[in-house]
């Protein structure tokens, strides 16, 4: 039996490949360069006194803190020792609170550097052979944005480092090859070159800065960039997870790590879905007609879509969706696009019908559940405010990151068995806790990884982003204090009771509901 805080992990991803490991450690490149520091629209500071706590904006300290390089335009910390590098990891509750902060601590942020410099140069990113991913950067950040102390750091890391396996050694004369594009490509989701291509991308973004090293390696839109752009949505979006706290929370060695790990997944996702639909819709931009609540309520109505995933499938996305109704699901993702002037209204569409799925997602006989998979389309949403607003990023590439998203949210839904969507479920649960007391039971939850921390940051960024669209777009299922509700279900429905998982898993099967339903991926 694996620990309780392992639980969440049972599960297979996108087809990974199981590699040998060994107990060696990971041998780092030194660091001279500063990452950029990029403040977003939606980056607030949150009072928990009250049960829909004010968002102000945090002042601007640029002047203070930083200047103007001149080869990439981004600004670039100068100060000479507290700053973060490819390899140094330096947080401050000033500079870097996250998108979506509450009370973030400056003394607390001095445990997470310490502890995540640990996990950098001691962990490897699978902790077992079967790729299930080290979340300890997922969840000390997570928390450090909701509040926690420092005993809260390091309670959640004593309990969760036990069971990561010790990082791999690079390889200097591989890492040396990788300049070369074919050699690059050579190592293409091999586990055993994580730590290469983890100091490849410390060396690359030491020379060039964050935000080259992804133009070139991501969004250059040459062979190499677009294996590693379908890469990055793949292993259940964990890349692309890494990658978004590390351009959130303005660190460049989490970028790095971001990079290596989207490198040793698999692409057969991006090969056989995002391309495809990408394709039928006529390229990256267009002018999406149909919001993503119609584009689902159409899903649900498509018989030959709803029977494409039987319980049984070893892979609900590989074996079922994509092997029974490939073109219908084609079909549906390809009508969400986004244009230039849809951006934000796109980014509360994309939010709020996810979260209206995840928690609406109810049997009514049974006690309130959220399902796993749902939850990670929800907890990486998060990181989009801060992508789409990104200067060095030019905007077919946010608009084509936005597009996966959406299109990534709608597949997820249908290989979770189509569930039926029960709104009422969440409009009458009761609200007993604020979220000051939702944060503070997320940190403190004994059993918890990362999932519910990053849950609960995830659905109120998602109360304010939406907030402004409540009024402008009335069919927006989520709205007003359903926020507040959901929150508590998150809360509540993970209490530890005897064996029983945290989450749910397919949560359209009968099966799943039962005390020992464990879905495949």
């Amino acid at each position: 039996m694996l620990p309780r805080v392992l639980q969440c992990h049972k599960h297979h991803w996108f087809g990974s490949k199981s590699t040998t490991t060994n107990n060696s450690r990971l041998l780092l490149l030194n660091s001279t360069r500063c990452y950029s520091s990029l403040r977003p629209p939606f980056q607030t500071a949150v009072s928990s006194a009250s049960t829909f706590p004010p968002a102000l904006p945090l002042p601007r300290l640029a002047a203070q803190h930083n200047s103007y390089t001149s080869n990439t335009g981004n600004l670039s910390r100068v100060t000479s020792s507290k700053m973060a590098t490819a390899t140094k990891i330096y947080l401050s509750s000033v500079t870097d609170p996250g998108i979506y902060s509450s009370r973030a601590r400056e003394d607390t942020a001095r445990t997470v550097n310490e502890i995540l410099q640990e996990d950098l140069d001691t962990h490897h990113v699978f902790f077992n052979d079967q790729h299930f991913h080290n979340h300890i950067p997922h969840q000390l950040l997570s928390i450090y944005a909701l509040g926690a102390a420092p005993e809260d750091i390091k309670a959640c890391y004593e309990r969760n480092k036990t069971y990561q396996r010790p990082a791999l050694p690079a390889n200097q004369d591989v890492i040396q090859s990788m300049h070369d594009v074919a050699k690059f490509q050579e190592c293409f989701g091999k586990e055993e070159h994580y730590p290469n291509y983890l100091a490849f991308f410390q060396h690359e973004i030491d020379a060039k800065g964050v935000g080259e090293v992804l133009g070139e390696y991501v969004f250059a839109g040459d062979e190499r960039a677009e294996s590693m752009m379908c890469r990055m949505f793949g292993g259940l979006i964990h890349p692309l997870i890494q990658l978004g706290f590390g351009i959130e929370f303005n660190q460049p060695a989490i970028v790095a790590q971001g990079l290596a790990q989207t490198a040793v997944h698999d692409d057969w996702l991006g090969r056989a879905f995002f391309l495809p639909a990408e394709k039928m819709a006529g390229g990256i931009g267009k002018s999406g007609q149909k919001s993503t609540l119609q584009l689902i309520n159409e899903m649900r109505a498509d018989k030959a879509l709803v029977q494409s995933v039987q319980w049984s499938d070893s892979n609900k996305i590989m074996d079922g969706v994509l092997h029974r109704a490939p073109e219908q699901m084609l079909k549906y993702a390809s009508q969400f696009t986004v244009s230039e002037d849809q951006v934000e209204e796109r980014l509360a569409d994309m939010i709020n019908t996810v979260v209206y799925y995840t928690s609406a997602a109810q049997r009514p006989t049974r006690e309130m559940r959220l399902d796993f998979f749902f939850i990670h389309c929800v907890n990486s949403s998060v990181f989009f405010s801060k992508i789409i607003n990104l200067p060095f990023l030019n905007q077919r590439s946010k608009l084509r990151m936005l597009e996966w998203k959406g299109r990534i949210d709608l597949l997820m839904y249908t290989s979770r068995g189509t569930p039926d969507l029960l709104l009422d479920e969440v409009a009458n649960y009761p609200i007993k806790e604020d979220w000051s007391q939702i944060f503070a039971r997320s940190i403190a939850h004994p059993g918890d990884d990362g999932h519910l921390a990053k849950l609960a940051r995830a659905l109120a960024h998602g109360q304010k982003v939406c907030q402004a669209y409540e009024s402008k777009n009335p069919e927006m299922p989520i709205k007003g204090d359903m926020w507040l509700r959901i929150g508590n279900i998150a809360v509540d429905s993970t209490v530890e009771e005897g064996d029983r998982p945290m989450w749910v898993r397919s949560t359209g099967f009968d099966e799943a509901w039962e005390p020992q339903g464990r879905a495949h991926m």
